[in-house]
């Protein structure tokens, strides 16, 4: 009851201030508009406004503190994702570069680990485990202070890449909020099984839980025609705070791997397919698989609803498989997946040549 509660109070929050930063986007600005502000992976139109990290981020924070107890870990992860948010509301007004994006991810990253979030072990699919804090470097600043090298910058590296490859799946009306609430719903029933760090099960599952009603508020505003964008924050914070969930506790990055295989895939398929083509993988283009989808005749609102089923599938099947079989199951989508963008290429070329 504790969790429909939390859930029911930021999806309250989200709707309720999403309102007023609608009006507040268009009154400073705050706008996208192809015509003036061309974006090639943008697949709008008309004039939008930006900045849906605002009201997010608001929820959550709101909801956190009124329910949560503010340990070193949980405002960790406040303090930290209040820079994310800001940056992305600064790159929603001046379109930032993709490079100083990146840059301010990884110190962002850096921060919410330097408050204790690292991975000191990782599960190994075919049993046992593969322990990361053996490596450690300690010394004195304002008392005896140590560095899990490997547990903290595995840390870092997979904030970092969940921030941008969520951030890179927001591309159509209501397909970011949508699996972003599936996946924090089943990675916070999930996380009552036990934590490796320093803060309890309950409060993960309560961040779990918080994120699901924080999109879940957005999401009315953000589905076809879409009202407002999530915004490089929104999406960015999508990303950073699901990774986040997904090493709170023990043997839930694997199954946010496994919910997450089509953002994950699409990334992976991304950064190639734009470095085969000599580009840089950092530079946004048209080619990621909701761009696939629009080519062959799909609609916005039938791609949402597809990203969201195959979220909700594959969170189901994340609560009854083990590690080797939520392997065995990402590899297998993983091929589906990448055989039907291959099909998709062929049947562009076909109608091309007719």
């Amino acid at each position: 009851m504790m969790n429909f509660f939390v859930l029911l109070t930021a999806f309250i929050f989200s709707f309720v201030l999403t309102v007023p930063t609608i009006f507040l986007a268009k009154k400073v600005g705050l706008v996208t508009n192809k015509k003036t502000r061309y974006h090639p992976a943008h697949t709008h139109v008309g004039l939008i406004p930006r900045g849906g990290g605002l009201p997010i981020y608001l929820s959550f924070l709101l909801t956190s503190l009124i329910f949560l107890s503010l340990n070193k870990i949980v405002f960790g992860v406040l303090f930290s994702s209040f820079f994310l948010v800001f940056i992305g509301l600064l790159d929603d007004y001046f379109d930032l570069s993709p490079y100083l994006r990146f840059v301010a991810n990884l110190i962002i990253a850096a921060i919410v680990v330097g408050f204790g979030l690292g991975i000191p072990y990782i599960s190994n699919p075919f049993g046992g485990i593969i322990r990361l804090d053996q490596w450690r470097l300690t010394f004195d600043f304002f008392g005896q202070r140590s560095i899990l090298i490997l547990a903290d910058l595995l840390a870092i590296i997979w904030l970092a890449w969940t921030t941008n490859m969520i951030n890179w799946s927001k591309g159509v009306d209501g397909q970011l909020p949508g699996f972003v609430a599936v996946t924090a719903f089943f990675l916070g029933l999930l996380s009552q099984r036990f934590t490796i760090h320093d803060i309890s099960t309950q409060t993960v599952t309560l961040l779990s839980f918080i994120v699901c009603g924080a999109f879940l508020g957005f999401l009315p505003f953000n589905f076809y025609p879409q009202k407002i964008m999530p915004g490089y924050g929104g999406g960015a914070f999508a990303g950073f705070i699901l990774g986040i969930l997904s090493i709170l506790s023990f043997g839930k990055l694997g199954t946010a791997i496994l919910i997450l295989a089509i953002p994950i895939i699409d990334a992976i398929y991304t950064i190639l397919r734009r470095m085969i083509k000599k580009k840089s993988p950092f530079r946004a283009d048209w080619g990621h698989f909701h761009h696939k989808l629009l080519e062959i005749g799909w609609g916005r609102r039938r791609i949402a609803v597809f990203y969201w089923l195959v979220s909700f599938i594959l969170g189901i099947a994340s609560l009854f498989l083990k590690g080797p079989e939520k392997l065995i199951a990402f590899l297998s989508f993983f091929v589906i997946l990448i055989v039907f963008i291959l099909i998709i290429e062929k049947v562009k070329k076909i109608k091309k040549i007719n």
